[in-house]
């Protein structure tokens, strides 16, 4: 019996010697593996002087750039349809008229209210898109535009103006529903509010898009004319929207000073989407 017992054990320890060679010879092939891949990255490291060139960086960039261009199409067209939406319910002289209008448009206006949130986030996700692309220009310029964008789009994410609005057109005959005098009051406020709002949230975007236009006509990422518009009409606005908000520029000055920034705009984003942008120049000098 107890010779029986032995036998598995003692086959085992016969396997034992066959088992440590298989092992140090997986563990020879592996060093040999590691040590291949150490000498390639180096060998390619010396190459590049100190630079490892990524492939997928590339892919980043290119899927920036689409995102970018499809979300200015998505900016452009949320926005345009916010002014129609709330230029239609408020198409009326007076403060009395405007709320009649609000509460006969309510559901135009709630969904201009909608519309408002997603062209916030618009804003956001072209600022963190442009920043992924311009970043290798000038960091800190990229940060400084990146930071213009999102208080834009957290601007356009608080629609308490317009909800203000809504509340006091449909309010009549609720129990904290104020008197007809004291609504058009707080309706005249609001109407106010929400034209500041919006000439301090594009101002931001006007500078935003400077900064942004500066960087990809430095690093040569667009082609020079594209980028040049896009300066001019971010520059012009930067000047423009300040005197818009303190009331010097009124009517149709105010709104012909959006042409060239939609001229800019709307070829920009096709770029993108086609074409994607170069590599900067200063990366490519590195």
């Amino acid at each position: 019996m107890r010779t029986g017992a032995k036998q598995p054990a003692e086959a085992a320890g016969a396997r034992e010697p066959h088992t440590g060679i298989e092992a140090a010879h997986a563990r020879h092939g592996l060093a040999g593996a590691l040590g291949l891949r150490v000498l390639m990255l180096k060998s390619a490291i010396d190459h590049t002087h100190g630079d490892i060139h990524i492939p997928e960086a590339h892919m980043t960039r290119t899927t920036n750039a689409r995102v970018a261009g499809f979300t200015f199409l998505s900016y452009i067209a949320l926005g345009i349809a916010v002014m129609v939406l709330f230029g239609r319910a408020t198409n009326a002289e007076g403060i009395a008229a405007e709320l009649a209008g609000i509460a006969q448009h309510a559901s135009d206006v709630r969904l201009a209210v909608v519309l408002s949130l997603l062209t916030g986030f618009a804003a956001l996700v072209l600022g963190v898109s442009l920043y992924s692309i311009t970043r290798d220009e000038d960091p800190d310029l990229a940060m400084l535009a990146l930071t213009c964008r999102v208080g834009e789009g957290v601007l356009g994410t608080i629609p308490v103006a317009t909800l203000g609005l809504l509340w006091l057109a449909t309010a009549q005959g609720e129990a904290d529903a104020p008197d007809a005098a004291t609504a058009h009051a707080l309706a005249a406020f609001l109407l106010k509010v929400g034209g500041w709002k919006t000439s301090i949230g594009a101002t931001l975007f006007a500078v935003g898009s400077m900064l942004f236009s500066w960087l990809l006509l430095r690093g040569r990422m667009i082609p020079v004319a594209l980028a040049w518009l896009g300066v001019l009409a971010s520059v012009l606005l930067v000047v423009g929207l300040p005197l818009q908000l303190v009331g010097v520029l009124r009517g149709s000055v105010a709104q012909l000073m959006w042409l060239p920034m939609a001229a800019f705009e709307i070829p920009f984003a096709l770029w993108l989407l086609i074409k994607g942008v170069a590599m900067s120049a200063r990366r490519q000098s590195a």
